[in-house]
């Protein structure tokens, strides 16, 4: 089980794991043991208590880790060992569950005030008459 929140839990029987030999440190062990983790999600298909407005935001805030079919595929070969690699891979999905269920904040549009108009429109006018002064003193 993957804890989410309080109330959203992933179940294990709905990730798929699979792993290939990874690249960077290690040595020798590189080229014997497959410690790159791959994590597949059915997003669509989820039994997980996630909000339809999280679910139609994850595409959006993260897609490329979304498939055509909807399924989340997440890497990690950060480390040399697999179980950290999935360890890793369960925090990224965590993560990107959690970005997901927070609501973007609705901008609420706003009047420029009278007093900022009049002061935008008074300092044009002295811009306006200070550069007009210049051309008129020029020929003494």
């Amino acid at each position: 089980m993957l804890p989410i929140t309080d109330t959203i839990i992933i179940a294990d029987d709905e990730l798929e794991w699979s792993f290939a030999r990874s690249g960077g440190p290690g040595g020798q062990n590189v080229n014997k043991v497959a410690s790159k983790a791959f994590l597949r999600w059915k997003a669509s298909a989820t039994t997980a208590a996630i909000p339809p407005g999280a679910k139609a935001r994850m595409p959006v805030l993260f897609p490329s880790r979304f498939t055509t079919e909807g399924d989340v595929v997440i890497q990690s070969q950060a480390t040399r060992d697999q179980e950290r690699n999935k360890e890793d891979c369960l925090l990224k999905l965590a993560e990107m569950v959690r970005a997901a269920l927070v609501e973007p904040v609705v901008r609420k549009k706003t009047k420029v005030s009278k007093g900022a108009k009049r002061r935008r429109v008074a300092d044009k006018r002295r811009n306006s008459e200070k550069k007009q002064a210049r051309r008129a003193g020029g020929d003494d």
